[in-house]
């Protein structure tokens, strides 16, 4: 209750929930008004965002190969630094409440079939074009086109038909989805003048960051855009610099002699060291993040159910989350969800690592010789070791694997989602169901990064999406969690905390179980104090 009521109360304070709405929400949580009234209070005496100077964060996760089109975003750094210059419909909050961005206001139809989103009025792009829903509009087309290679093409394949009638857009869907606005929060869905349509990688948005430098893999800079329409919350530093830092090493060197204000993916087996550094604080908050090894359900040898579940049983989860997170995350069970997600069903059996089991599955593939896993540093934080660790245990179930380390630059577009069997993570910004399964697992998904074709599957997705009864659509999300979990293509050994460190200099850092960095907000909410 306490976290729910210092995030309602710092709304109020921001004057984003009147004092009526804040009294009656917390009412619901079960404070006092006089509780609500101190606490309120409490917050104001301790607001005060400064304004000026310049942030600078040190990111690993970025590449030469980045593009600026937000339907291309691939990698953390693609996604921290889009955020700092667009700006999405809506936004999911740190306690999972939708927040209204470009959208002021949300109609939907009593099915849940169509949905009306009111555009605010007098926010400016970068180019100084006034938003108009013709911009969204032609958004959401792009990002739907037949020859689209979006990251959200997953969840615009729902859609039926969009509109644009004066202030308001209009979605209407194949079938009825109660879970649409948050699938409208996809971090690739950054509304672009015209869409994008022209110059997709123009960098020109809606955000508190106009771009100046952009060298992908190295730096990127953004300094204040003076017509930002919230300039009163977001925004607050004259510039903003992320510098590329894939190496975990050379970011926390960079922390430390303060060359940077924060940076991302602090490994866990250094944490607590770091923790002890004057002037550094690590956040650490747990969520719906999870490291992964993907096996492409339609090339061979992993076209065997059995290899698969051979490889599965073969992994030691709680060695990997004891040495890898360090304590730092929990065990996972080889599907996306965990209790971080609504609806989650909490009596799915736990799969632990059965060397028996796996010699079992491996013999009845009828596979033979070594299976070949890639992976890089980039992969996620401890990645190389993590394979060596999976290469220990499938041995005493008699099975080699032989690690392959590629390099850090162009892994994501030359090994992720292309090569059949490699290390990755998901980041956790998906708050329901639904978007992570639409973007991942449907079988028409440009994401599908286990080649995970069921038709069966996207029928029960479809279903879920339009089941109102909460019951029923609990039983249809254990299915298809059931499904992906043992006929699955992904080995999901560990759900991770995202571990971040930040100087003393900076002001209104935030955790977010949605996603590291205050899921991406980290430049645009900060300040120097």
């Amino acid at each position: 209750m306490s976290e729910k009521m210092n995030y309602l109360a710092k709304l109020a304070v921001e004057g984003k929930l009147d004092r009526r709405s804040f009294l009656g929400k917390a009412a619901a949580l079960g404070a006092s008004t006089a509780v609500a009234t101190s606490l309120l209070s409490g917050t104001a005496l301790a607001a005060g965002p400064k304004k000026g100077g310049r942030l600078i964060a040190g990111l690993g996760g970025g590449e030469s190969t980045n593009s600026l089109d937000p339907a291309l975003f691939l990698t953390q750094v693609s996604h921290d630094f889009g955020k700092t210059w667009g700006e999405t419909l809506i936004e999911v909050s740190r306690i999972g409440e939708i927040e209204y961005r470009l959208a002021e206001s949300i109609e939907p139809s009593a099915d849940a079939k169509t949905w009306h989103f009111t555009i605010r009025k007098g926010v400016k792009f970068h180019n100084g074009k006034t938003l108009t829903a013709e911009d969204v509009l032609k958004t959401m087309q792009r990002h739907s086109g037949e020859d689209t290679k979006s990251g959200a093409l997953g969840i615009m394949r729902g859609i039926e038909s969009m509109k644009a009638d004066g202030d308001v857009f209009s979605v209407t869907l194949t079938t009825p989805n109660a879970d649409l606005p948050y699938l409208m929060s996809d971090y690739h869905l950054i509304i672009q003048p015209d869409g994008g349509m022209d110059a997709p990688d123009a960098g020109i948005g809606t955000g508190p960051y106009k771009i100046t430098v952009n060298e992908p893999g190295v730096r990127h800079v953004g300094e204040r855009f003076d017509d930002y329409w919230d300039g009163a919350n977001r925004g607050h530093a004259d510039s903003i610099e992320v510098i590329v830092l894939n190496d975990a090493t050379a970011r926390t060197a960079a922390l430390q002699g303060g060359q940077v204000h924060m940076i991302n993916r602090v490994e866990p087996k250094i944490a607590d060291l770091l923790e002890r550094v004057p002037g550094v604080s690590v956040k650490s908050v747990s969520g719906r993040g999870h490291y992964v090894f993907l096996m492409h359900c339609n090339t061979a040898p992993f076209d065997n159910n059995d290899l698969r579940l051979a490889l599965k049983y073969a992994i030691d989860r709680e060695e990997m989350v004891d040495k890898i997170l360090r304590g730092y995350g929990s065990v996972g069970n080889d599907m996306p969800i965990n209790g971080g997600y609504p609806l989650f069903s909490e009596d799915i059996p736990q799969r632990t690592f059965d060397p028996d089991k796996a010699k079992f599955h491996f013999k009845k593939s009828g596979h033979s010789g070594p299976v070949t896993l890639q992976t890089a540093a980039t992969a996620f934080a401890g990645a190389v070791d993590a394979a060596q660790l999976f290469q220990q245990s499938a041995a005493k179930a008699g099975i080699t694997i032989d690690v392959k380390r590629e390099p850090d630059d162009g892994y994501w577009t030359e090994v992720w989602n292309k090569q059949p069997f490699s290390a990755s993570y998901w980041g956790g910004s998906r708050p329901v169901q639904d978007q992570m399964y639409s973007t991942a697992y449907k079988s028409d998904a440009d994401w599908n990064d286990t080649r995970f074709f069921r038709p069966d599957f996207d029928k029960l997705l479809i279903e879920a999406r339009g089941e109102l009864d909460q019951a029923k659509r609990v039983a249809l999300y254990r299915e298809m969690g059931l499904m992906v979990h043992n006929e699955g293509g992904v080995i999901v050994p560990m759900f991770n905390d995202f571990i971040a460190a930040v100087s003393d200099k900076v002001g209104g850092y935030e955790d977010d179980p949605s996603g590291e960095m205050m899921n991406g907000h980290a430049l645009t909410k900060t300040w120097l104090a």
